[in-house]
């Protein structure tokens, strides 16, 4: 399974939907993740693939992680597992 893969179906779980209505350009409020659903999206990826995503629930627009859309947060935890290898 890939990446982008993996990220979908973890975001697809919190949202409860089926991984196909998650669509790279789902912004998570398009999706009905709220605040705390994000907050366990991404402890379920940092568990998924072993790495600490740099993302401040308390500031989250003051993060360096982009969250913009499913297609941003994809690249984000590509960009740390290809710099944890």
């Amino acid at each position: 399974m890939s990446v982008k893969e993996k990220v979908i179906e973890i975001i697809a779980e919190q949202a409860v939907l089926e991984v196909s209505d998650v669509t790279p350009d789902s912004t998570l409020e398009d999706l009905g993740i709220d605040s705390l659903g994000l907050v366990e999206s991404i402890f379920a990826i940092e568990e998924a693939f072993d790495i600490s995503v740099p993302f401040n629930a308390n500031e989250p627009n003051e993060s360096d992680f982009d969250i913009s859309n499913v297609a941003s947060i994809i690249s984000g935890i590509e960009k740390l597992v290809s710099e944890q290898a």
